[in-house]
Order: C-alpha cells, then structure tokens, then sequence
C-alpha cells in the first residue's frame, strides 16, 4: 500500500524531539494514523463527488460530513481555517462545534455506529503535511467527544484529491473543477433536525 506522505519537518529531528514537537503541536504523524484502524470508505470517490458537490470548497475550507454505518452521508457542514494556527487542540474545537450544529452526539452508545470523515481543501499537492497531521489530530479527538467513530481524512488540491493512509486518490473531483452529479452516497434525511447535507441552511455551516 502507498500512503501518499510527505515527510514532516519534525521527521528530520531526533526521535524524542520529534515526539515533543507532535504533542505540543497535537499532530499525528502518518504512522500513528496508519496503526489507528481508521475504516475504509466503501465508495471514496462518491463520497468526495457529493462533499465537493454540496460545499464547492476553496483553499483552507474544511468539510465535515457524518455518515451512516451504510456509508451515506446524513449531515455535514464546512468553514473556513482562515488564520486558525495549525493547533490539533484549536481544530478539534472547530469541528466540535460544527459536528454539534448538524448532529446529536452518540456518547450513549456502547460502540460508535456513525462515522466522521474530513476533506479539506488546500493549496499544493495531496501528499502530509504536518498541518494535515493536525487535521487528523482534531478529526480524531472531535469523535471521540461527540461519540463517532473517526473515519478517513482526504485532502483536495488541484491535482485531485487523496484519502491519505489508504493510497487511493483521483483526479476529479478537484479544486477547480465543476461540481459533478451528486452520487448516491446520501439518502433524505429523516428530519431536519439531523442536519442533512441536502439541508440549504447547514450547506454552508460557516464557523465564526
């Protein structure tokens, strides 16, 4: 398996340094992400088409998208990272209050049945950064508090985009291109209250 990484400046450092650096940034490097068991999308491509479909994401927005234990989206919400520091901690938080805003948490349950996946659009290639690891860092610890369980994180560029970890990417949907069909990824939600993608007014969930 390819996992489409590029090193971190901190995988230069010695190997406690470097471990000092990842928690003090609250960054998970790409083999602490490997070893995390995140679950495979079943349809990656379906999944990014409708995300990027419903939120026509642009450089530094993040999309957050919840999906049923069939893997079709139930809600999801974007914002833009803006001058938000690459702090695992301060992007926890962000996705906190959007997954809030678009679904009940699940912390009753036993074992999370839902599933959280990130995309995020940004400038240069698909390949880790370390402002990735601190993506996957705040996707992580953000299910754990709402009660999901913390699904694939993929990047967007221009060049395409890539589920990374799992070495599966493409070249369409990307940055600049044209919304595509929407798939069939997502089934109507049951009530508004759950924030459904389809939802006009959590289409566009900014946070402030």
């Amino acid at each position: 398996m390819t996992f489409g990484f590029a090193p971190s400046s901190a995988a230069s450092l010695s190997p406690s340094l470097s471990a000092s650096v990842a928690s003090a940034h609250r960054v998970l490097e790409p083999a602490e992400w490997a070893a995390a068991g995140i679950p495979l999308l079943r349809n990656p491509r379906e999944v990014v088409s409708g995300l990027h479909a419903r939120h026509r994401p642009t450089p530094s927005t993040a999309v957050i998208a919840v999906l049923d234990p069939d893997d079709r989206l139930r809600a999801s919400a974007s914002f833009t990272r803006g001058s938000m520091p690459a702090d695992g901690w301060m992007l926890r938080n962000a996705l906190l209050a959007q997954l809030r805003r678009v679904v009940p948490h699940d912390l009753r349950r036993r074992t999370p049945v839902r599933t959280a996946v990130l995309l995020y659009c940004r400038d240069g290639d698909t390949r880790w950064t370390e402002e990735d690891g601190a993506w996957m860092w705040g996707l992580r610890d953000a299910c754990t508090l709402h009660g999901l369980r913390c699904g694939a994180y993929i990047t967007l560029a221009r060049d395409g985009w890539q589920v990374l970890g799992e070495g599966r990417g493409g070249r369409r949907p990307n940055m600049d291109s044209a919304p595509e069909p929407f798939g069939t990824a997502e089934s109507p939600p049951p009530s508004p209250r759950t924030g459904g993608a389809a939802s006009e007014v959590l289409r566009r969930a900014v946070a402030r």
